[in-house]
């Protein structure tokens, strides 16, 4: 059963989360969410472990529910700039940035986060499976990301990002080897394995 808040004090929560850190084209995204201290939804989880169909029924659930939203985004090019690891930070930062209402804590999901501004935070490992408010920003932050990639799979056909939203599976790898990488590819990254590994 996932929590509605981590503060027993009154305090104004924003859970953060990113989507797209493994893949090997397209920005990082994150979203921030302020949810009402009473919001509970018998669907609502960690994004991976909801069908696309059910992300997609939440979605504007969470947008009418919320008491603020954003997603924000760091393009490949950035990534290549300042790694990963900093990117997501960033992405997190701009999402929270949006916010129409300054948070007073940020629940992160994962361990590690870069201090925004002086706002108080809390790291917490799967926090996307504990807490609504960081599940629901993994699923605007996921549900936005996979629309930006099948857009782009139109304009790049042959990497089957509609079906892969960037990540390295052996159809996008071999669109890799065969027509060699797009500028929304992330040129830091090992793009293609060994080529023992391609067989």
């Amino acid at each position: 059963m996932l929590k509605a808040h981590f503060s027993k004090d009154k305090l104004i929560e924003a859970g953060c989360d990113e989507a797209g850190r493994g893949c090997l084209a397209g920005p990082v995204t994150a979203a921030a969410v302020i949810l009402p201290p009473d919001f509970q939804h018998p669907l609502l989880n960690d994004s991976k472990k909801l069908s696309k169909k059910q992300r997609e029924i939440l979605r504007p659930i969470i947008k009418e529910s919320a008491l603020a939203w954003a997603v924000a985004e760091v393009s490949p090019g950035e990534i290549d700039e300042i790694n990963i690891l900093n990117a997501s930070f960033l992405a997190m930062h701009r999402a929270i940035e949006q916010l129409k209402i300054e948070p007073e804590l940020l629940l992160i999901d994962g361990n590690r986060f870069k201090i925004y501004k002086s706002t108080p935070h809390e790291c917490i490992v799967k926090g996307d499976a504990k807490f609504y408010s960081i599940a629901a920003a993994s699923i605007l932050a996921k549900t936005y990301r996979d629309d930006l990639m099948t857009k782009l799979a139109h304009e790049f056909p042959h990497y089957g990002w509609e079906r892969n939203a960037g990540y390295p599976t052996k159809e996008h790898r071999e669109g890799i080897r065969n027509h060699g990488v797009s500028p929304h590819h992330r040129t830091s990254f090992q793009l293609l394995p060994t080529q023992l590994e391609l067989f």
